[in-house]
C-alpha cells in the first residue's frame, strides 16, 4: 500500500484492498479453526490443572474474534499504507474503552449482566472487536478522502497474481510474529514447570513490557510506511534518513523504559498483586526486561524497515534462528540445568532479542547502502 501510495497509483491501491479483505477473512477463518481443534492440547503440556480447565473455553471465545479483528487489519493497515494512522488510533482507544467496561459488567456480573469470570473477558473481547472491524470499515467507506478507492469494495474478479504476492509478503512476515511472540509463549510453559507463582511473574513482566513493545510497534509501523512509501518514489537517501531517524526515536524511547523498569522493579509488578513472593520473582523478571528494552525496539523497527522494502524471507529465518535455536534452548538451560529459574529463561530471550537486533539493523544497513548505488 505505502508503496502504491508513493507511485500514486490509486487504482492499484483499491486492488491491494479488495484481494487484502478476501486474504484476511480466510486467514481468520483457518487460523480460529486451528486454535479450536489445538485447544485441548493445553491438556497435554504439563500445566496447572485448574489454569488450563478455565483458559481453554476462553481461548476458543477470544479466537472467534480474530475474524472481526482481521476485518479491522485490513481496513487499519490500508489506511496506514497511505500514512493516515490517526483514525484508527481513536477507534481503537474507543473500543478499548467498551471492552474496559463490558469487563467489569460480564466478568463479575454487574448491572443486571450475567457474572461469567474469565469467560466474560473473552465474551468482552469478541464484542469490542466486532465494534472495532464495523467502525473501522465504515469510516473507510463513508470518508470523502477514500472516495477514490470505493472500486476495493467491490466483490469478484479477484487476482490470483496479487493475492499470490500478498502472501508471499504477508506469510514470512507473519511467521516473524509468530516466531516472537511463540517464543515468549513457551517461554510461559517453561514456566509452568517451575510453578504457579513463576507463571504469574512471568505474565506480569510480560505484560509491562508489552506496553512499551507496543510504542516501539508503532514506530516499526511508521519504517514500514515511509520506506514503502519512498521507495515507490525511487528516492533511497530519504528512504535511509526515515528509517535511521525512526530508530534514534526508539532507542530514545526504550532507554526511558529502561530506567522506569529498573526504577520501578518492585513498585511496577505490585500494581498487579500483593503477594510478596510473586512480586519478588517479578521484579528480578521486569529488571531483564529493562535490559532487552534496547534490543526489543531496535529489532521491531529494523524488521518494519525490511518489511518496507519487502524483505521477508531471510530476516524470517534469521528470526527463527534467534528465537528458536538459540534464545529457548538457552533459557531451558539456564532455567532448568544451571537452575537459575525463571531468571534464566528470560536470560535466554535476552540474548535471542539482542541476536535478532543486531542482524537485522546490519541487513537493512547493507540493502539500503546497495540500494543507493542501483538508483
Amino acid at each position: 500500500m505505502a508503496a502504491a501510495d508513493g507511485e500514486g497509483n490509486t487504482a492499484r491501491a483499491s486492488e491491494i484492498l479488495k484481494n487484502g479483505f478476501l486474504l484476511n477473512i480466510i486467514t481468520g477463518i483457518l487460523l480460529f479453526g486451528l486454535v479450536l481443534i489445538g485447544s485441548p492440547v493445553l491438556f497435554h503440556l504439563d500445566q496447572p490443572q485448574d489454569v488450563v480447565t478455565i483458559a481453554v473455553p476462553y481461548l476458543n471465545i477470544v479466537t472467534f474474534s480474530l475474524i472481526p479483528l482481521m476485518v479491522f487489519q485490513t481496513f487499519r493497515l490500508f489506511a496506514e499504507g497511505l500514512s493516515r494512522t490517526r483514525q484508527a488510533m481513536f477507534i481503537v482507544i474507543a473500543c478499548n474503552v467498551i471492552n474496559i467496561g463490558l469487563n467489569y459488567l460480564l466478568i463479575y456480573g454487574k448491572a443486571g449482566f450475567p457474572e461469567l469470570g474469565l469467560n466474560g473477558a473473552g465474551w468482552a473481547s469478541l464484542i469490542s472487536r466486532i465494534v472495532l472491524a464495523i467502525w473501522m470499515m465504515g469510516y473507510i467507506y463513508f470518508s470523502r478522502s477514500f472516495i477514490v478507492f470505493r472500486n476495493g469494495f467491490s466483490m469478484g474478479f479477484y487476482s490470483k497474481k496479487l493475492i499470490k504476492r500478498l502472501i508471499n509478503i504477508g506469510l514470512p512476515a507473519g511467521l516473524q510474529f509468530i516466531f516472537e511472540v511463540g517464543a515468549f509463549g513457551f517461554a510461559v510453559i517453561m514456566m509452568g514447570w517451575i510453578g504457579t507463582k513463576a507463571l504469574a511473574a512471568h505474565q506480569i513482566a510480560v505484560n509491562l513490557a508489552a506496553v512499551s513493545y507496543m510504542a516501539a510497534s508503532g514506530l516499526s509501523a511508521a519504517a514500514t510506511i515511509r520506506v514503502g512509501n519512498q521507495l515507490g518514489r525511487k528516492d533511497v537517501p530519504t528512504l535511509r534518513a526515515a528509517a535511521f531517524t525512526l530508530y534514534g526515536m526508539v532507542i530514545t524511547f526504550m532507554l526511558a523504559c529502561a530506567l522506569i523498569f529498573i526504577l520501578g522493579r518492585y513498585y511496577l509488578p505490585s500494581l498487579y498483586i500483593r503477594d510478596v513472593e510473586v512480586v519478588q520473582i517479578a521484579s528480578s523478571l521486569v529488571v531483564i526486561a529493562g535490559f532487552f528494552q534496547l534490543s526489543d525496539g531496535i529489532q521491531v523497527v529494523s524488521l518494519g524497515a525490511l518489511r518496507g522494502l519487502e524483505d521477508v524471507k531471510i530476516p524470517t529465518l534469521l528470526t527463527f534462528i534467534a528465537y528458536w535455536v538459540i534464545a529457548l534452548p538457552i533459557g531451558y538451560l539456564l532455567g532448568f540445568k544451571f537452575d537459575l529459574g525463571a531468571e534464566g529463561i528470560w536470560y535466554g530471550l535476552l540474548i535471542g532479542l539482542t541476536i535478532v537486533a543486531m542482524v537485522m539493523s546490519i541487513r537493512f544497513n547493507k540493502l539500503t547502502k546497495m540500494l543507493v548505488s542501483d538508483y
